[in-house]
């Protein structure tokens, strides 16, 4: 099992940033793809961002603006959020899934709420 909790939302003007962290215990989030989601009222459940084996990758949306990285360590990935917009306002869910698995199968955090006023 992993226990996954996310941290650094928040409420922040139009252009600024946050951090969100994905901080694992239980196992070693290294062994893991990690990725990033999002809710948005009223809408879907959305990709974001994700940390596997092969590199970093992200929705063309975010892309240019958000930055994923792990740090081993401290058994935690971040989300580094810049040039925020309304439109990224959502919860936002980390995840993590073994390799040939997917992340619908794999674990999840409870999720930390991001609002970006315009």
């Amino acid at each position: 099992q992993v226990q996954l909790v996310e941290s650094g939302g928040g409420l922040v003007q139009a252009g600024g940033s946050l951090r969100l962290s994905c901080a694992a215990s239980g196992r070693t989030l290294s062994n893991y793809a990690v990725g990033w989601f999002r809710r948005a009222p009223g809408k879907e459940r959305e990709f974001v961002s994700a940390i596997n084996w092969s590199g970093p990758t992200y929705v063309d949306s975010v892309k240019g603006r958000f930055t994923i990285s792990r740090d081993n360590a401290k058994n935690t990935v971040y989300l580094q959020m810049n040039s925020l917009k309304p439109e990224d306002t959502a919860v936002y869910f980390c995840a993590a899934r073994e390799r040939f698995k997917s992340y619908d199968g794999g674990f999840w955090g409870q999720g930390t709420q991001v609002t970006v006023s315009s």
